[in-house]
């Protein structure tokens, strides 16, 4: 079937026909059909395929701006901000922003990586192994450089072996736990924070 032509005036009839500002302009509502063109007619909500929506918290600093993920098939393919939430409400940073990216990206670790001593090669190791590994060596370290009291005799229990340093995402709650449990529970003196670097 051939197309017809249609000329120029043709061409602007149908255009102004099909534009909106005419019809809001004549009157009508913008809030009504008068603000929908052929092209709207057809769009879709960029989200509508997303069969799951779920909540999380920005991974990028101590704010702890709230964010929506939706997911298609167990995959995230938005995320924005919580509009319920009184820290953020709605809005995130470029950080924030870029969450999906840190998600998604085919360079992200999502698996233990290990590199003996001496080793030229990383291997991928289960999390469990890698949990019991960091308790034993710390446990061991700490075992080996525990120093409960200077040769003045000044009580110390202590660890200079061990070291700690926690990331800019822990709120001050979390930070007091930590230096509870590093500081006095197992003695190390050297406990830092990402956020104060």
């Amino acid at each position: 079937m051939k197309k017809l032509r249609r000329t120029p005036s043709e061409r602007v009839s149908g255009f102004l026909k099909d534009w909106s500002l005419p019809r809001q302009m004549a009157g009508q509502s913008a809030f009504s059909e008068a603000a929908k063109s052929a092209a709207s007619r057809h769009l879709r909500p960029r989200l509508e395929e997303a069969d799951t929506i779920g909540t999380s918290i920005c991974p990028f600093c101590a704010v702890g701006c709230s964010q929506l993920v939706y997911a298609k098939d167990g995959k995230p393919i938005h995320v924005e901000g919580d509009p319920r939430s009184p820290v953020n409400q709605g809005t995130l940073c470029p950080k924030g922003a870029g969450t999906l990216g840190l998600l998604t990206s085919p360079l992200r670790v999502n698996h233990v990586k290990y590199r003996a001593p001496h080793a030229t090669e990383w291997e991928e190791k289960p999390l469990d192994w890698a949990m019991e590994r960091i308790a034993q060596l710390t446990k061991r370290t700490r075992d080996e450089t525990f120093v409960e009291k200077l040769a003045d005799g000044t009580q110390v229990n202590h660890t200079l072996g061990i070291s700690s340093i926690g990331g800019a995402t822990m709120d001050n709650e979390e930070n007091y736990l930590i230096k509870k449990m590093l500081g006095g529970g197992l003695g190390m003196v050297s406990i830092e924070n990402q956020a104060r670097i």
